[in-house]
């Protein structure tokens, strides 16, 4: 059955509204971060008038920029690390051995995900803060304390994805290896994880953006030393000023790693989506 006439062109036209839809505010907020700020506070241009690159470098002592960005790489970095470290082993148990109560554990990871996170920031801000009052423990205010926190959400998640994918496994790769004298974890690293990297990675990328881009915990769980960017931004808007500039190429520069990340694991991140859809 051929298809009519028309239908490319309004394929074209509809690729090309979801493109501008999409450029057109990366395109203000690069003509934003090249002006002066009494332009970007005056009326709007599409094209500037006056083009300075005066902002990216007044950013960095508008802010403690360089902190805030190291702050949230060795949180997010530590965060998806940690994550994939325990899902690997915990989605591994549930797709491979048939153990009482595996299904109410899996039900349970995966019902997590019902509850905003909202609801888990007072009982953690308390139970941080007892900590540090009763043991010495300083959980509160620190990137450690952070990174436990947003294990609490990425995890569950990363769990329930790699089981998924690990199903999508034939079992006799872990058959085959046992019989050449592996065990289940001499199985699980040697053929299991080499045959999962594509859902390994999707769960890095997304234990990692999570934390890159959350912003409620870590306005209450960190200090002026802790803060990581998300928070951090909002400190280009004073009690005197607002340097739009400033916070158009801020946030053009932090978005660099993880849109260069994104694009360079693109391949593995579909595929790690899609794996088990269709078995």
């Amino acid at each position: 059955m051929r298809e009519p006439r028309w239908l490319p062109w309004a394929r074209w036209a509809g690729l090309g509204l979801l493109g501008l839809f999409t450029l057109t505010p990366l395109y203000v907020m690069l003509t934003s971060a090249i002006k002066p700020l009494q332009d970007v506070q005056g009326d709007f241009h599409w094209i500037p008038t006056t083009i300075t690159l005066r902002p990216f470098a007044d950013m960095w002592r508008t802010v403690p920029l360089a902190r805030y960005f190291a702050n949230s790489l060795i949180v997010s970095s530590v965060a998806a690390l940690v994550s994939v470290l325990i899902a690997i082993f915990a989605a591994y148990a549930i797709s491979r051995f048939r153990f009482p109560g595996r299904r109410i554990f899996s039900v349970t990871v995966l019902s997590t995900q019902m509850f905003p996170g909202i609801l888990f920031l007072l009982p953690l801000f308390m139970i941080y803060v007892n900590l540090g009052t009763a043991l010495g423990v300083e959980l509160y205010a620190s990137r450690t304390g952070l990174i436990i926190t947003y294990l609490t959400f990425s995890l569950p998640f990363s769990i329930w994805m790699l089981a998924g994918y690990f199903d999508s496994i034939p079992t006799a790769l872990d058959e085959a290896a046992q019989v050449d004298g592996s065990g289940p974890i001499g199985a699980l690293l040697r053929v299991v994880l080499p045959a999962a990297t594509p859902g390994i990675v999707a769960v890095a990328i997304y234990a990692f953006m999570t934390a890159w881009g959350e912003v409620l915990f870590a306005s209450v769980m960190t200090d002026e030393s802790s803060r990581t960017l998300a928070v951090g931004l909002q400190g280009y808007a004073t009690e005197n000023d607002v340097y739009w500039n400033q916070i158009m190429a801020a946030s053009l520069v932090v978005s660099v790693p993880v849109v260069a990340g994104f694009l360079l694991l693109q391949r593995y991140l579909v595929q790690g989506l899609t794996a088990g859809a269709v078995k």
